[in-house]
């Protein structure tokens, strides 16, 4: 299993949402084909021909949001993971 595939499986479970790396969860967008933008602290990801829009922002100490990780997990779930 792949270290991407691990952390689709830590992120589908929902039990890490407060303790999910900032930059694992910037993989797992690359992952499924988003384009990042950045500006500022804000890491912006869009498809191209796609409505799919998902804003994150790190913590201190490189965690992400338990929230945005949650947005995350609720939009791939409804766009890719059907």
């Amino acid at each position: 299993m792949s270290k991407t595939d691990k952390l689709l499986e830590k992120l589908l479970t929902g039990n890490s949402d407060k303790n999910f790396d900032f930059n694992d969860l910037r993989m797992i967008l690359h992952h499924f084909g988003f384009n990042e933008e950045i500006k500022g602290s804000h890491h912006t990801y869009r498809i191209k021909n796609h409505e799919a829009f998902i804003n994150i922002q790190p913590l201190k100490g490189n965690k992400a949001k338990p929230y945005q990780v949650k947005q995350v997990r609720r939009t791939l779930l409804k766009y890719f993971l059907k």
